[in-house]
């Protein structure tokens, strides 16, 4: 009795020392368990994010592979092993989820692209439809009026930087006027006017127009001489009548009209025959705009380009245009 009890003893310890070490097995296995949801959970809520739906629950892309019927005798597989088969499952969607995260912000960033490139088509569109506003010249601008091909230039601020003449500048076309009708006392004074007669109507033209303008009919004399470079741009008169022209606007007050013609001359050909009494006006017309500056300017580039008229034909009015205008 006593051996059996004595027995028992040695067994009852073993079997004691074996659940010792068994319940910490157990509780390991439970926390092991416990984060492998915890992890297939943030998996889940990181499907919705990506494949947002209704609100459902979407199954992992990747799951372990479906094991068949365990035949009987087959031993079960260890919790270890079960680990890892789940954590390769939770790996693989993780990459899925990671992939397709990706793709989805390249497809966004493509979108937000072909948006932004269609709105710039529109606006293009909607700009090239909507007619430009006409630019009014300011009162301070020097522009000569509305040309028939090539509008007069405006006075450059460096004037001796030499512009490369045209070969040919057509004559403005007469603006539209608003002012008075003129008097039945002056229409028949302008008739009395004659017009010459002779085998050159061109020179006939620009004769009438210089008839009016040394009658004082200035006016008419601008529409003259316009109506001639029109009509004639080649002809041999044309320096003459831009010059005229511009004397025409001078001497009835308008000298920023009449510096846009002088300018045109002389830049138009600089050798032509009324060019160095052009530019001379030129400086002339800016002392009375108060432009010393480009006055001074239009000197100097005179004493330079024309020497011999400087000291020849046209002496007396270079010498009359310097003691109006103090240059340093």
């Amino acid at each position: 009795m006593m051996t059996m009890v004595g027995g028992k003893r040695p067994l009852l310890a073993l079997v004691l020392m074996l659940a010792g070490t068994a319940v910490p097995a157990m509780a390991q296995d439970t926390a092991q368990e416990a984060r492998m949801r915890r992890i297939e959970a943030e998996v889940r809520a990181l499907q919705r994010q990506v494949f947002p739906g209704d609100g459902k629950t979407f199954t992992p892309q990747v799951s372990p592979a479906q094991a068949g019927a365990t035949p009987a005798g087959t031993p079960a597989t260890t919790p270890v092993t079960d680990m890892l088969a789940r954590m390769d499952a939770i790996e693989a969607q993780m990459a899925r989820l990671t992939a397709q995260g990706e793709e989805n912000a390249n497809k966004l960033r493509q979108l937000e692209a072909r948006m932004a490139a269609s709105a710039g088509t529109a606006a293009a569109a909607q700009v090239a439809a909507t007619p430009a506003p006409v630019d009014t010249p300011a009162a301070s601008s020097l522009t000569a009026p509305k040309a028939v091909t090539t509008p007069a230039p405006a006075l450059p601020a460096p004037l001796v930087a030499k512009p490369t003449p045209a070969p040919v500048v057509a004559a403005p076309r007469p603006a539209p006027t608003t002012a008075a009708a003129p008097s039945s006392a002056r229409l028949a004074a302008v008739r009395a006017v004659a017009k010459p007669q002779t085998d050159d109507a061109g020179d006939d033209e620009y004769s009438y127009g210089y008839r009016l303008w040394e009658a004082k009919f200035y006016p008419e004399a601008q529409q003259q001489l316009r109506l001639f470079l029109d009509k004639y741009p080649r002809h041999t008169r044309v320096s003459y009548a831009r010059n005229l022209l511009g004397r025409a606007y001078l001497d009835d007050g308008k000298p920023r009209d009449a510096a846009s013609w002088f300018l045109q001359n002389y830049q138009a050909n600089k050798q032509g025959d009324r060019a160095p009494d052009s530019l001379l006006f030129l400086a002339e017309s800016m002392g009375r705009l108060k432009d010393t500056n480009r006055a001074c300017i239009a000197i100097a580039e005179f004493s330079e380009t024309y020497p011999r008229e400087a000291a020849g034909r046209l002496k007396a009015q270079y010498d009359a245009t310097r003691g109006a205008v103090k240059c340093n």
